[in-house]
């Protein structure tokens, strides 16, 4: 049984009030009869008024006049809005704020294509929908359903794409101003830096407001996301278009940008003008590598299991077999993580970190030791050549344990598993 049904009535041209009105009935009657005693959320979506045609021309259809509708149309919430990108996206967060995901929505065969298309760009697999044929009145008020057109055409789906984005980028941000850290360690041939979680347009709590990822697991889709992307990108000063996030599988693997890309990564490193390259990070370290001499770049993703693994000192040797770095010549700029004040891991994960350095654990003789991953990480790209000088951990909000602090960055050790994203991110100057 769905838990939200949305009826939609956007542009739905009629013939006369009367037969708007008889439609109406019809159709709110039978949802209601079926779906009011379950579901939590009964919608109507329409634009502004409903239009119908009489004699040649258009008039208005008010919703909340006339032929016993005012009654029944209090059981419905109506999203009245100029475009359907608005429509939907205000429904949305009614759904999302009522943390729903089951959805039927009944809408004019006609339609149904073009409202998946629309669907599909806002929404991701948290949400499942089915779909209802909507009747519509044909003159002498006779029901009959309306052709169902199968296609949406790639420029149709172009002109979607486009009013998302529109509507988009005209949300305020949300939660404070867009925020980057930056290191003074890395000198301004790159573009670097790393993201909080304020400015962006992301609404869902644990998401909001500037997330950075999206995925079949979370809410907030790739238009939104992109959305933030495109804000990060004005404000920092990159090309969007040549941006590119690691695929995280908690291993040491490095892309070394220009060869076959891997199906999954936790490293990435280049030497091109104007590539954008990124590592996620919400609990793990987003780890930014910079050769000003060479004129060279990287990021890491490190999770407990990278670290181990040593993906720091894999991106570094990336670094000096495809561009001829220079160990004293790199410099390393650790990205907020998860302190080890609020990281545990059992205690025969915990050994490994011990047996690393005793001050990378606190507590080892408890079933949950806490972990320190970026002392751990300092001690590795020390021991691998790195000087320490030329290493960033601390200052600049960058020790700052990202559980402890809401108010600055996400925490999937906080938020559980619809967490939020945050980045850390650089490239060369053109």
């Amino acid at each position: 049984m769905a838990e939200a049904v949305l009826i939609d009535l956007f542009g739905l041209k009629l013939n006369s009030q009367k037969n708007c009105h008889q439609t109406l009935l019809k159709t709110l009657n039978a949802v209601q009869y079926h779906h009011a005693a379950k579901a939590k959320f009964l919608c109507i979506m329409c634009c502004s008024n409903i239009s119908y045609e009489r004699d040649g021309e258009q008039d208005n259809c008010e919703l909340e006049t006339g032929n016993g509708l005012s009654a029944l149309l209090k059981e419905f919430e109506i999203v009245s809005c100029p475009s359907m990108a608005a429509c939907l996206y205000t429904i949305k967060q009614k759904i999302d704020e009522r943390n729903l995901s089951s959805i039927k929505v009944i809408v004019p065969r006609h339609r149904k294509a073009l409202m998946k298309a629309f669907i599909d760009q806002l929404f991701t697999d948290v949400y499942n929908f089915e779909f209802e044929d909507l009747q519509v009145t044909l003159r002498g008020g006779l029901f009959k359903q309306s052709i169902e057109i199968n296609i949406i055409t790639a420029q149709e789906l172009r002109e979607i794409q486009n009013e998302i984005e529109t509507f988009l980028r005209s949300l305020p941000a949300l939660r404070g101003e867009l925020t980057i850290i930056t290191s003074p360690l890395i000198p301004d041939i790159f573009i670097h830096g790393f993201t909080t979680r304020t400015g962006g347009i992301s609404y869902i709590p644990t998401l909001s407001s500037f997330n950075l990822f999206s995925s079949s697991k979370r809410r907030d889709p790739k238009a939104v996301v992109q959305e933030n992307l495109r804000r990060l990108a004005n404000a920092a000063g990159f090309n969007m278009e040549k941006f590119y996030r690691i695929k995280t599988h908690h291993s040491n693997d490095i892309w070394i940008m220009g060869r076959k890309e891997p199906d999954s990564y936790d490293g990435i490193t280049t030497n091109q003008r104007g590539v954008t390259i990124a590592a996620l990070g919400a609990d793990c370290i987003p780890i930014v590598f910079a050769d000003p001499v060479k004129k060279a770049c990287g990021v890491a993703h490190a999770g407990w299991k990278g670290t181990l693994l040593g993906v720091a000192m894999a991106t570094v040797n990336a670094m000096i077999a495809e561009y001829g770095c220079s160990l004293e010549d790199i410099v390393v700029v650790l990205g907020p993580s998860v302190g080890p004040c609020c990281f545990t891991l059992p205690r025969e994960s915990a050994e490994a970190f011990h047996n690393l350095h005793p001050a990378c654990v606190q507590l080892f003789d408890s079933p949950n030791p806490y972990i320190d991953i970026r002392k751990a990480t300092r001690i590795l790209l020390e021991r691998g050549g790195i000087l320490p000088w030329n290493i960033q951990d601390q200052n600049q909000d960058l020790n700052l344990c990202t559980s402890c602090h809401p108010d600055k960055f996400f925490s999937h050790v906080r938020d559980g598993l619809n967490f939020g994203t945050q980045i850390g991110f650089i490239s060369i100057r053109e």
